[in-house]
């Protein structure tokens, strides 16, 4: 069985990818011996009305994936009203957690209303996931150019809420050495593989992050689910860390979460 802990649905607003209908979807992951995935939308990237977004990606997970797809909702603190969508997400459509993109919706970790989500967050068991960045700055629309997010301020929050699991989406392409081992400090902070590079990626990660804080991610279907299946065999892990990684870290810190 294997937890993956970050997928997305609906249209990526650029192109058409490949398995970007749900069933299809579905399907591959299914093939792929994936159990439960944690899904956020495309459309909460871009779109303004967030409660609708959240409420179609609720329903679409039921509807093709039940079981295995759990929905995680956009909150967006650049609009006004994102409280209530915060409490749609939990109270109407029962997501375990709430997925951020920053750098696309236009505020800093540092901002004030983080820290009122972050508050949000911890009163209600919610857990929150932060995508790093969504697409290589090469191949960005030149007219949508979004550059990463700045983590400086992630470490503060944290200490705030020492109970919150907070879990780095597409990081690995920009954080490394001292930056990935400040963050990692506070082990309820989790960072997923989808854009780990390199051959024996994870045996190298594991050498600046405890494998109990290390999660199997995919992108998909942006990427290829089989990148971050074939980076499973690239690593000598041993079945026991393997194991760690591709389900029980994962399903520790958010299947609890699902309950609520």
């Amino acid at each position: 069985m294997i937890f993956d802990s970050n997928l997305y649905l609906s249209r990526w607003p650029f192109r058409r990818l490949p398995n970007d209908e749900t069933p299809q979807l579905v399907k591959k992951l299914k093939q792929n011996q994936i159990s439960k995935a944690l899904a956020g939308s495309f459309d909460g990237l871009l779109h303004k009305d967030l409660r609708a977004v959240n409420q179609r990606l609720a329903e679409e997970c039921q509807l093709s994936g039940p079981g295995l797809l759990i929905p995680v909702g956009s909150i967006n603190m650049s609009l006004p009203g994102w409280e209530a969508d915060v409490v749609a997400c939990h109270e109407e459509y029962h997501m375990p957690g709430l997925r951020l993109h920053p750098n696309y919706h236009g505020y800093q970790l540092s901002d004030s209303q983080v820290q009122k989500l972050f508050d949000l967050a911890a009163e209600r068991g919610l857990f929150i996931q932060i995508a790093m960045r969504m697409e290589d700055d090469r191949t960005q629309h030149p007219l949508v150019k979004v550059p990463d997010v700045d983590f400086k301020a992630l470490p503060g929050l944290m200490k705030q809420h020492p109970a919150l699991q907070v879990t780095v989406l597409n990081g690995l392409k920009s954080l490394r050495g001292a930056n990935i081992t400040r963050l990692t400090e506070n082990p309820n902070l989790t960072i997923e593989i989808a854009m780990l590079e390199g051959v024996g990626g994870i045996e190298k990660l594991i050498k600046q992050v405890p494998y109990q804080q290390i999660l199997f991610g995919s992108y998909f279907p942006f990427f290829y689910l089989e990148s971050s299946l074939n980076k499973l065999k690239e690593s000598d892990l041993g079945m026991k860390i393997e194991k760690q990684i591709t389900w029980e870290n994962a399903q520790k810190r958010f299947l609890k979460s699902e309950r609520n």
